[in-house]
């Protein structure tokens, strides 16, 4: 199975800079405010405080673009992010399917996470990480009824031997 959120890329990429632009006004606001207008009086930090805001919001919501691919004999993972302004790496891990010991879906408020639990070559369990949070709702079921069946399949794998 395939999943790829991609096609919205140019969405997120408008959101991201939208709001870049409204920090950029807000800031250039501030340091009229402060040299030459002055209505906001003390309150003029928050021209600067709510791009902040956003910023640290689209921040905890993570990586936008999610892919996963299931087909064949390996597993792979892609997150990435559309600006760089945020100095996240850009995560893409493949690894074969029996590998897979377990998965865990994080739902906090605003965010979620995916966590994959891998056996290593040194019998120790690797954990990735990974931010679905843009994934919407029937993509997330189809991503977890797919490691369902990988997870349910190397259990049964691991019992007949």
């Amino acid at each position: 199975m395939r999943l790829s959120n991609r096609s919205r890329k140019p969405l997120y990429s408008f959101i991201y800079s939208l709001v870049g632009i409204i920090f950029i006004l807000g800031l250039i606001g501030f340091v009229l405010e402060i040299n030459k207008f002055d209505v906001l009086g003390k309150k003029a930090w928050i021209l600067v405080v709510i791009p902040l805001l956003l910023y640290l919001l689209l921040y905890m919501f993570g990586k936008p673009i999610f892919e996963y691919d299931s087909d064949g004999e390996t597993l792979n993972f892609r997150n990435n992010h559309i600006r760089y302004i945020f100095f996240k790496e850009n995560k893409k891990d493949e690894f074969p399917k029996y590998k897979l010991l377990k998965y865990n879906v994080i739902n906090f408020y605003i965010f979620k996470r995916l966590y994959i639990y891998v056996s290593s070559k040194k019998n120790k369990v690797i954990v990735l990480k990974y931010d679905v949070t843009y994934l919407r709702k029937n993509e997330l079921k189809d991503l977890i009824s797919s490691l369902n069946k990988v997870v349910r399949s190397n259990k049964e794998n691991l019992s007949r031997r």
